[in-house]
């Protein structure tokens, strides 16, 4: 059930906006700070950094949207009893 309900909120659309929105807002901030210098030199990119550039703050974003919705569903579960 833990899984399924993780999986769950990671899927959510407004986790998946906001998570997004935060990959592409810090990745690219990052990406010009880490290859800007070849960028703008027109010199080649590393591709695999490029990518996990986006890749992280996505992945951190969406942990900690899920795991405040699932303290917020164990919240309402106590609220229950």
């Amino acid at each position: 059930m833990r899984w399924r309900a993780i999986w769950q909120c990671a899927i959510a659309p407004s986790v998946l906006r906001r998570s997004l929105a935060a990959a592409v807002i810090v990745g690219t901030v990052l990406n010009l700070i880490n290859q800007g210098d070849a960028l703008f030199a027109g010199k080649a990119l590393d591709w695999l950094k490029v990518a996990l550039t986006y890749i992280v703050p996505y992945c951190v974003a969406t942990y900690g949207a899920v795991a405040f919705r699932l303290d917020a569903m164990r919240h309402d579960m106590r609220a229950l009893d």
